[in-house]
């Protein structure tokens, strides 16, 4: 832990970079969703409740009230349109399918829960550029300062005093980052290389692990963001690890790839689609595993939530809730273990491209 303050500034860096590809990526893939708010009690749909909890959108739900009105913290719409040019607004300007500035979210159809823009007739004429600050960015972002905030103070701390015993939170987060640094990055980069991608590592895993706590809140209560339950999330921290790995590859690694050695010339017209494939398969499977696993238990919960009203029965409730208890333990082992497996496979992929290779010829 000598190196605090490079550390520290390494992290600053990375949490930059994710922020960075992530916004404009993830506002360009928004979810669908409703903007209408029903003011008659419907019939209870399991399958609406659940996406409603785990969908982003353009205002930040805290609760529903006696009299079934939505309360909700408008969030800021930011758009950019050839005709209008670039646009900032709340999104309480757009609730309920109103008309603002020529921008609308139309509440049915093929452009349901996009923002569109309109002309003086009010027909469709286009989707402009939407880089709003949704729900799920906005959690995104805080789970960042969170995190920048907590490392900057324990850069500085480790920084002053060279020798202590860490307390507190710092007891807590240095045996994480040692069993990171100790069985992670060690073994599968080197230990002669692994310290250039210890503030990556540290950074996905942190990034990742938080997130995923934080996504547990909407799974019990909608006052939450499900980040690493949106794929867009996922898919561009796959993305870093796979620029990481071809970036950082040596001539061995390249030369695995399209001239695999003790392979007949006349086979490397089928090896190297192979090795190439291999190339996109890896960060392909560490976005959809982390997605398919956090959204997965996000909606078992949600499952054993809706059998309360769907029996509508309060015999069933406690049966429920013991069961809803026992899912959330669980969602926090898999909170942990995603985290991990995220970055172990992220040192284990970089560790296969800048290790020097050993073949028998």
């Amino acid at each position: 832990m000598t190196s605090g303050k490079f550390i520290q500034k390494r992290l600053l860096f990375s949490f930059t970079g994710l922020l960075f590809f992530s916004i404009p990526l993830f506002a360009l893939e928004l979810p669908k969703q409703d903007v209408h708010h029903s003011e008659s009690h419907e019939e209870f749909v399991p399958g609406e409740f659940i996406i409603d909890h785990l969908k982003d959108s353009h205002e930040w739900h805290l609760w529903t009230n006696a009299e079934g009105e939505h309360i909700s913290i408008p969030l800021p719409v930011i758009v950019y349109s050839q005709r209008k040019g670039l646009n900032a607004f709340m999104s309480d300007k757009l609730a309920h399918g109103h008309v603002y500035r020529s921008f609308v979210i139309p509440p049915e159809g093929e452009y349901q829960g996009k923002i569109v823009e309109l002309n003086e007739d009010g027909e469709i004429i286009g989707i402009p550029l939407d880089f709003s600050i949704t729900k799920t960015v906005a959690g995104m972002l805080f789970s960042a300062i969170l995190l920048i905030v907590i490392f900057s103070f324990m850069g500085r701390y480790y920084g002053k005093k060279k020798h202590f015993v860490p307390k507190g939170i710092y007891g807590f987060l240095e045996p994480i980052i040692i069993f990171i640094r100790d069985q992670v990055a060690v073994p599968n980069i080197g230990e002669s290389r692994y310290d250039r991608y210890m503030p990556y590592l540290l950074t996905v895993f942190f990034f990742i692990l938080i997130n995923n706590l934080l996504g547990i809140i909407p799974s019990v209560i909608p006052f939450g963001a499900n980040v690493t339950g949106n794929i867009a999330v996922t898919m561009v921290l796959a993305l870093f690890t796979f620029f990481f790995t071809q970036f950082s590859g040596n001539k061995e690694y390249w030369k695995h790839i399209f001239a695999t050695p003790g392979v007949p010339y006349w086979m490397l017209p089928v090896m190297i689609p192979v090795e190439v494939i291999g190339l996109f398969s890896k960060p392909f499977a560490l976005m959809v595993r982390l997605f398919a696993n956090i959204t997965a238990g996000h909606i078992i919960v949600l499952s054993l939530l809706s059998m309360i009203f769907i029996f509508k029965s309060v015999f069933v409730a406690p049966v429920s809730i013991v069961f809803v208890l026992f899912m959330d333990c669980i969602e926090i082992l898999v909170a942990f273990l995603q985290a991990y497996v995220f970055t172990l496979l992220s040192a284990l992929f970089i560790g296969l491209a800048v290790k020097e290779h050993e073949h028998i010829a």
